[in-house]
């Protein structure tokens, strides 16, 4: 058991409190929050006293206490959704909600959060209107497709267009499009929910249209499609063009159905990457209904799209389901201004913030890591070596897999080691930094990184170098 003594250096909850005050942390927090949680982090101290007195000692300390409490403080009751810094190579980092919105969109969100909007109302008549309305003639002019709108994600659009076209009846698709989304979701039970009746066709690697054409029994109701847009397979594989297989719809009177996945409206083969499909390609085909994501590489907000032939899309539009998914008034106000970039194409690419990530070049990149490198040399001294390496990102999001993005990084290695200590250290700050680990050194990606972020990190990594000291000591001990 530990000796009382080492419980008389643990300070009192009113002096955890008064350095707390001291930190600035009461004009942000409660003091009620702040008192349980000074309490909290004292009993935890006590317990570990108790359980072995000689190692807990170094996390006992005023000093330590105090931190402590500041870390389980912000943690409980801060912001725990904020900005971050992405150096992890990564573009669509789905860990970091994906596409970074641009200054057009943010403005638009801003405003639409500011007060009142006309979400849904009609100006001329003075009476309710509908919200697809800000986005219909802005999804129709970019991708071609007689109609659109918008719901709340991908899976959710797959989910109504499944609902509202198919009911209970059978959906014919490929066993090799049965694809695994995000959070382990599957396409089988998100169909499942729907209550449609899964007839799965073909192999794995190899579908034939006589496969289709063999499902297409009276029970059959649609067609669809799934772009395996987050994985590759590669040797010997077939599959069914988009238009053959429209084509097979058309003849047998079934909708086809394409889930695009990530959103494509420009061509990524003008800046060195593979061709995508893009959703005019795939509205041009004649796909009855097209569905994609809004926060992939569209750049926008989270949003599932759904266009193509307007008697499809109507019937997706008013089936009741459609409002327990619809968008929000800042999302609708964001995808709209995201939309708006689209109607100059060579626009978007200077101003959606991920495509301007695409557009870079190697030496760009590379010059860019040039200049944070010497940047951060110049804050860590002898403390750590810096150096400028090249590595691979990608895109991410389940988007362009397989696809390897020519970048470079910021090597850092601490002269004491343990560079995932430092990761640490950059993941819990105030403005957390996503880095990488690698090869017993810190890597800094600039591939994803946005403007500016070159200017405020040296500023995370001042007290790693022993610049700045981690908070005021408590009451001068």
């Amino acid at each position: 058991m530990a000796e009382p003594s080492r419980f008389r250096g643990l300070p009192s909850v009113d002096r955890v409190i008064g350095a707390l005050e001291e930190r600035g942390l009461l004009a942000t927090f409660p003091r009620r929050a702040a008192t349980a949680c000074a309490r909290e982090v004292l009993d935890q101290a006590r317990r570990r006293l108790k359980e072995d007195a000689y190692e807990a000692a170094a996390q006992a300390t005023p000093a330590a206490i105090v931190d402590q409490a500041e870390t389980l403080l912000r943690r409980r009751f801060g912001t725990t959704l904020r900005r971050a810094i992405n150096a992890s190579g990564i573009i669509l980092h789905t860990n970091l909600g994906r596409a970074p919105l641009s200054a057009a969109a943010q403005a638009a969100a801003t405003e639409a959060a500011a007060g009142y909007t006309t979400l849904e109302i009609d100006l001329t008549r003075g009476e309710r209107g509908s919200r697809h309305v800000h986005l219909e003639s802005l999804l129709t002019t970019v991708t071609g497709a007689e109609a659109g709108f918008a719901v709340n994600n991908a899976a959710a659009a797959v989910l109504l267009a499944l609902r509202a076209l198919a009911g209970d009846r059978a959906v014919v698709l490929a066993r090799g499009e049965l694809v695994e989304i995000g959070g382990s979701f599957r396409m089988p039970e998100v169909m499942q929910q729907s209550g449609a009746r899964l007839v799965e066709i073909g192999t794995t690697n190899r579908t034939y249209l006589s496969d289709y054409e063999a499902a297409l029994g009276a029970d059959a109701a649609m067609l669809l499609k799934v772009h395996k847009s987050n994985f590759t397979v590669s040797g010997f594989v077939h599959d069914v063009p988009l238009s053959e297989l429209v084509a097979l719809g058309r003849r047998r009177d079934v909708p086809v159905v394409y889930d695009l996945g990530s959103g494509c409206l420009v061509d990524l083969s003008t800046v060195g990457l593979p061709r995508e499909p893009t959703v005019q390609m795939s509205a041009a085909a004649g796909a009855d209904l097209v569905i994609f994501s809004g926060d992939k590489l569209l750049g926008g907000p989270q949003a599932g799209v759904i266009v193509g032939r307007k008697a499809a899309v109507d019937l997706c539009r008013r089936h009741p389901l459609a409002r327990a998914v619809r968008l929000d008034k800042l999302d609708l106000a964001a995808l709209a201004a995201t939309l708006r970039a689209y109607l100059d194409p060579a626009q978007a690419w200077h101003e959606i913030p991920i495509l301007a990530m695409l557009a870079r070049s190697p030496a760009d990149r590379r010059r860019r890591a040039q200049r944070l490198a010497r940047t951060l040399g110049g804050v860590f001294g002898n403390t750590a070596s810096v150096a400028v390496t090249t590595t691979t990102g990608e895109v991410g999001g389940g988007s362009l897999p397989g696809a390897p993005i020519p970048s470079s990084a910021v090597e850092i290695r601490p002269a004491g080691g343990r560079p995932d200590q430092w990761a640490a250290r950059l993941r819990s700050g105030p403005t957390p930094v996503i880095a990488v680990v690698r090869d017993d050194a810190l890597l800094l990606d600039v591939l994803a990184l946005l403007p500016g972020d070159d200017r405020v990190l040296p500023a995370m990594f001042r007290p790693l170098a022993g610049v700045e000291p981690r908070g005021s000591p408590i009451n001068g001990v």
